[in-house]
């Protein structure tokens, strides 16, 4: 390559893919660049002559990088995140939003962050080395014989980390309505039960068993702490005791499907993904961690 400048070009290139699989990986915008940034470091201080196929070297190194920081935040994330038990779970990854009006459902599939925020939460309770197996094997399609070495085990042993990793994941990804006119009527139509303090309406628009994470950071206490709660009637009275926040919602895609943010005086306070199947609503994951949303993207949504 003849110069540095050439070889950042050519990294360039690549960047879209390595944010991918890293924000696969970890569930973490901030995060995903920062092991993007170690990724270029690393290229940076490597003769890139001897690399025959630059987007697999990055990828994998990308993959090792991430795997690092899964070890190294793993005792962290088993810890509850507030005084009670329910909070357990409660980690909500974070959400990659885009205005409602202005993508194409056909463009969204495309994008590579439109994983769904009820995949990532299950990506979530993995072991570190069989979320890299699934992620880069699965998603990414590279081959056992180059996870391999970055799990530290055979290929085929890599092949049963992604196998066991595959039968959680399909055993606890809950079905989801793919449509988003029809995810646009079930929020709409939530929004304006919570709005109303309708109490039967919104049973109505949840599934019995619906659960909900709310996920408000490690300092926030009282009613707003970071919880997991089960049950259409419980949730529902979550939404109730919350209704003034509905005032100022609006519909958004949270990683490629419909969901909500609130932003009153155009700084968001919570972001609300949700999973809907057959008319209702299964599962709620509500980001309000003000640290996190701090930092949060949010393009044409809010001002």
């Amino acid at each position: 390559m003849a110069d540095s400048e050439e070889l950042a070009d050519r990294f360039e290139e690549h960047r879209g893919r390595l944010k991918a699989v890293a924000y696969r990986m970890l569930g973490s915008l901030a995060e995903a660049e920062d092991a993007v940034q170690e990724a270029w470091l690393k290229l940076s201080r490597t003769d890139a002559d001897d690399i025959q196929n630059l987007g697999g070297w990055l990828t994998t190194v990308t993959g090792r990088v991430c795997l690092d920081l899964l070890r190294s935040r793993a005792v962290r994330r088993e810890e509850p995140m507030g005084d009670t038990q329910d909070t357990v779970g409660a980690f909500v990854p974070d959400p990659v939003l885009r205005p409602l009006s202005h993508i194409d459902p056909a463009e969204e599939v495309l994008q590579a962050d439109a994983v769904g925020l009820a995949l990532l939460v299950v990506l979530e309770n993995l072991e570190p080395a069989e979320r890299l197996a699934f992620v880069l094997h699965d998603m990414f399609a590279v081959p056992f014989d180059d996870i391999a070495p970055i799990v530290e085990r055979s290929p085929a042993a890599t092949r049963q980390l992604a196998s066991r990793a595959r039968r959680r994941v399909r055993g606890a990804t809950p079905a989801a309505e793919p449509d988003l006119g029809r995810q646009k009527e079930v929020l709409d139509a939530f929004l304006a039960a919570s709005r109303g303090g309708d109490f039967e309406a919104l049973l109505a628009l949840l599934h019995p068993d619906v659960v909900l994470r709310a996920d408000s950071g490690a300092l926030v206490r009282g009613a707003a702490a970071s919880k997991v709660v089960q049950g259409a009637k419980t949730v529902a009275e979550q939404a109730l005791m919350f209704a003034r926040f509905a005032q100022s919602a609006e519909l958004v895609l949270v990683n490629g499907s419909v969901g909500v943010v609130n932003a009153p005086g155009g700084r968001v306070q919570s972001v609300m993904g949700v999973t809907i199947a057959d008319g209702r609503i299964t599962g709620m994951y509500i980001l309000a961690d003000p640290e996190r949303l701090e930092r949060l993207e949010a393009p044409g949504l809010t001002g």
